[in-house]
């Protein structure tokens, strides 16, 4: 669900469980599943991937090639129930990868205001 001030392109695609915050800007061919929140007035640029049980605080800035909610690269990862929550005005900068926690209810989280520089990687 959308909110009607959202800015979202129609080359991209946003899951219609996902919500999206007023003033939001999602770019084409970004890729956005279900059970997603994305606050207010974030950015969400070209070819960025937000996957299912994440959490964008507002004014937040993901940049192309990120990928943020993907499944732990643990081999010992069943399926738990994990999640990914972002704090606001956090930027995300190119092909960075935010993977969710291996055990059950963890929570890769991400504080406000902090610069997640290319290319880096957090796992849980």
């Amino acid at each position: 669900m959308s909110t009607p001030a959202a800015h979202i392109s129609p080359q991209a695609y946003v899951s219609p469980d996902a919500t999206i915050g007023a003033g939001t800007v999602i770019e084409p061919f970004a890729f956005i599943e279900g059970n997603v929140i994305i606050g207010a007035n974030c950015w969400i640029g070209p070819h960025a991937v937000i996957h299912s049980q994440t959490k964008l605080g507002d004014a937040c800035k993901v940049f192309s090639g990120a990928v943020v909610g993907a499944v732990p690269q643990d081999l010992k990862f069943a399926g738990e129930a994990s999640t990914v929550e972002i704090g606001d005005r956090t930027v995300i900068r190119e092909c960075v990868t935010i993977n969710r926690g291996t055990e059950d209810r963890m929570v890769t989280k991400v504080g406000s205001d902090c610069l997640l520089m290319a290319y880096c990687h957090l796992a849980h």
